[in-house]
């Protein structure tokens, strides 16, 4: 019986939680639907059962709770863009998905669910850093999707006692994030094009900044979180990034150093929905699960650019 449930198992930040699951011996269940994820991301994961399910249906989310302690809840349609072009999908994967895994998580008795918030619920506030206590202002129907969740969470720990533990993530990445989709992570896209030797596209200016979290710590911080006693945490709700803000103008060149890249990037009009700064603080990350970031920018960047090198290799 599989102790542990990931969520969008075969994207990214799903696929890397797994992973490090396994790697410690644990018992693992996943579920994705494929609407993002990728088979490919499956490989190295033979040892978990996996369910091919959509959490829109309530009757596949009864099927992954079944005999499972705690669930990482990481599956959702993550991207500004997509929310934007599509509000309605966006909300059945990340809000009625939501709710159906909590009703189905309480029904067989899990636990504890962690979840994968995301800082854009902050909207384009100017006060940095932010902190917990800030009112959310989102500005994107993605950003309203995951807020949603952070709520459906908090509600389900005050009246059905189900352990939750919210963590905000900013601006994750690192290797298997997909570089290939229009809605992927910036730093997926730029490490793609500028080792084909494309130029990439920044929307903006360039000058808006964001606080890059590498993978690494967004795992540790998972495991810790769902080890956590709970009466830390349940209920609470945390950021999760590295306290450190770098722009993009910045991250440009430090990739060039990187990858050799040698040409200038193509400015573009912002975005709607992007929002301009973002930068973290995570005390309440540290105090209430001993959190510290493990792996910083420059070597987080370095060791996704030698992985998307390697793919390109072997492509």
């Amino acid at each position: 019986m599989a102790k542990y449930l990931v969520t969008g198992v075969a994207g990214f930040i799903g696929r890397s939680i797994a992973a490090a699951l396994l790697a410690r011996g644990e018992t693992v269940r996943g579920i994705d639907s494929f609407i993002t994820g990728k088979r490919s991301n499956l490989i190295g994961l033979e040892a978990m059962e996996f369910i091919e399910g959509d959490l829109a249906d309530p009757a596949a989310c009864a099927k992954a709770c079944a005999g499972v302690e705690i669930v990482f809840h990481e599956a959702a349609l993550a991207s500004v863009p997509r929310s934007v072009a599509d509000p309605v999908g966006t909300n059945v994967n990340c809000v009625d998905a939501t709710l159906n895994l909590l009703v189905a998580a309480r029904d067989a008795g899990v636990r504890r669910i962690v979840y994968a918030g995301s800082s854009s619920a902050y909207g384009d506030t100017p006060t940095l850093p932010k902190d917990e206590s800030m009112l959310p202002n989102p500005i994107s129907p993605y950003a309203v999707a995951k807020l949603a969740g952070e709520h459906y969470m908090r509600v389900f720990a005050l009246v059905y006692g189900l352990e939750t533990v919210v963590l905000r993530y900013f601006n994750v990445f690192g290797p298997h994030q997909d570089p290939t989709s229009h809605y992927s992570g910036v730093l997926a896209i730029f490490c793609r094009r500028m080792l084909a030797g494309e130029q990439p596209a920044i929307y903006g200016d360039g000058e808006q900044s964001r606080d890059f979290t590498y993978i690494d710590n967004v795992v540790q911080a998972n495991l810790l979180a769902a080890a956590a006693p709970a009466e830390k945490v349940s209920g609470q709700m945390m950021n999760l990034a590295t306290g450190v803000r770098i722009t993009l103008n910045q991250t440009f060149e430090i990739l060039c150093e990187l990858t050799g890249y040698k040409g200038k990037p193509a400015y573009a009009e912002s975005r709607a929905g992007d929002i301009k700064d973002s930068l973290a603080d995570i005390s309440m990350a540290r105090n209430l699960l001993g959190y510290e970031p493990i792996v910083d920018f420059r070597e987080g960047l370095r060791r996704t650019v030698e992985w998307y090198g390697t793919q390109s290799a072997e492509a």
